[in-house]
């Protein structure tokens, strides 16, 4: 008698997994796959995995993957910020992961789909595992699914819709010199999509519609709920805007969407980075804004929606207030998840249509939580806090605690803003990632065990990293400059850092 599968051994899927399973088996074969991707998100919602031939995939399917473990470790530039190979050092945050231990991917059939421009080939979505069969406790989707598991016991789900700004590129130079190769790799040299500044002018959209075109095949390919492409006002700026669904959805849909269009657009010609803001002049920065409202797991309906329990001259319902009030009581500890790179911080200074303070506003795109569409079953919260390369399950995840703990404790976010650039202001958001990095690690809530907030061990993992990016950026600055610790230009640092590869 054969030994159950990994996945029987510890009850891992769900009946509706194992269907999806059958079927992706039965779809391989019909349509001739020869090669599966295996991909796992890692802290940085970058996707990583094996690919597997066809007939290894369908047996893998339950059996999982074996991938080394340091890359749950790993900070942007791909290096390991832990000495595993030090016996007693690393912290807790290392744990299990001496000695570059093996973790196993375990694949979600239910994610499966036939990548459009690669030939024959299939691509799987998977969640990281110890050898014991406990979530390995470093993953940020295992974190995420808690938190939405939470919630569904108070009898309701996240609804969330994605606005992801980026850049795209024509690509006119690619280092090719092996004596030249460095650790992070040269970015491509590249020429303008667009000239820019002239925001959603048809013109414009018309010189970067052949690259759309492909970013609009690729996800419409792929069953993403693309709903528009739009130029957005900075030169070679674009913007993808999705329609709502399930939040855990939603995070696996922006990790994909992310990849798909690089590589999609890669084949072309073109590069695409969700860098927030490019190492270029005149550049404007990119945000990623994540619309959210509550609903009712037994109807579908909107719980935000005054019609499900409004509240005397308040635009949403009490649900809503307090799930606001829950989102601005947390808003300085959740910055780091919302934007974790140092790049990212100069979209919150001197702009205006970036957030720099933490407070609501009715329809107003200068608030951090801008109120929309109250009298509508589409009544939302908008949070404008977040920059494209968030991971998207720390960032969703940082909104389902904060909203949870809302709720709980009936939060009150106080009035609408009339003035969200108020000079002087208490309520004034992280202005860098080191002032976000100390909230972030100080949050009593996020420090809480999975179900309530994200664990202590993924909290100081995230700050252990980050701190680890920025320590290597400062000696760059430093020795660029010829003097440690006194350069403030990391431009190029960044566009080593970030521009390539995300």
């Amino acid at each position: 008698m054969s030994r159950p599968s990994f996945v029987e051994r510890h009850k891992l899927w769900t009946p509706a997994q194992h269907a999806a399973a059958d079927a992706l088996v039965q779809r391989i074969r019909e349509e001739r796959l020869e090669l599966v991707r295996f991909a796992w998100p890692d802290l940085h919602g970058v996707l990583r995995g094996k690919t597997l031939t066809a007939d290894a995939a369908v047996g893998a399917l339950s059996s999982g993957v074996k991938m080394v473990g340091t890359l749950l470790l790993k900070d942007t530039s791909h290096r390991t910020a832990y000495p595993v190979f030090q016996p007693g050092t690393g912290g807790v945050s290392a744990s299990g992961f001496a000695g570059a231990a093996d973790v196993v991917m375990v694949p979600d059939p239910t994610t499966f789909r036939v990548l459009p421009w690669a030939e024959s080939t299939g691509w799987v979505q998977c969640m990281a595992y110890l050898p014991d069969g406990r979530p390995a406790p470093l993953d940020p989707r295992h974190a995420a699914v808690t938190l939405q598991d939470q919630l569904a016991q108070q009898g309701m789900g996240l609804t969330t819709g994605l606005e992801v700004e980026f850049h795209i590129y024509r690509i006119t130079g690619v280092p090719a010199d092996p004596a030249q190769a460095s650790w992070p790799p040269a970015p491509p040299e590249v020429a303008l999509l667009h000239p820019g500044f002239n925001h959603l002018t048809e013109q414009w959209f018309d010189l970067a519609e052949p690259a759309l075109r492909i970013v609009q095949r690729t996800a419409q390919a792929l069953g993403l709920p693309l709903l528009s492409l739009e130029v957005e006002l900075g030169p070679s700026q674009v913007e993808a805007v999705f329609g709502p669904c399930d939040a855990l959805q939603s995070a696996d849909q922006m990790v994909l969407f992310r990849s798909a269009t690089k590589q999609a657009l890669r084949r072309a010609g073109y590069h695409a980075t969700f860098m927030c803001r490019p190492p270029f002049d005149n550049v404007i920065s990119s945000g990623w804004h994540l619309h959210q409202s509550l609903r009712s797991l037994a109807d579908g309906s909107n719980r935000f929606s005054q019609a499900a329990g409004g509240v005397p001259d308040q635009p949403l319902s009490a649900v809503g207030m307090h799930w606001l009030g829950g989102l601005l009581h947390h808003a300085h500890a959740n910055a780091a998840l919302a934007c974790p790179t140092s790049n990212g911080y100069a979209r919150y200074r001197g702009s205006t249509m970036a957030p720099q303070l933490a407070v609501w506003g009715h329809d107003n795109r200068g608030a951090l939580m801008r109120v929309v569409d109250t009298d509508s079953p589409a009544a939302r919260v908008e949070n404008r806090a977040g920059e494209p390369l968030a991971n998207p399950y720390l960032y969703i995840a940082s909104q389902l605690a904060a909203g949870l703990d809302g709720l709980q404790h009936r939060r009150n976010p106080g009035p609408a803003t009339e003035n969200p650039y108020q000079p002087g202001s208490s309520l004034l958001l992280p202005q860098t990632l080191e002032d976000a990095l100390a909230a972030l690690g100080e949050s009593e809530l996020l420090r809480q065990p999975w179900g309530q907030g994200l664990g202590a061990d993924l909290i100081d993992h995230v700050v252990h990293v980050k701190r680890a990016e920025l320590a290597r950026r400062d000696a760059h600055a430093g020795a660029s400059a010829g003097n440690p610790g006194q350069s403030k230009d990391h431009r190029a640092w960044e566009h080593a850092e970030y521009f390539g590869v995300f």
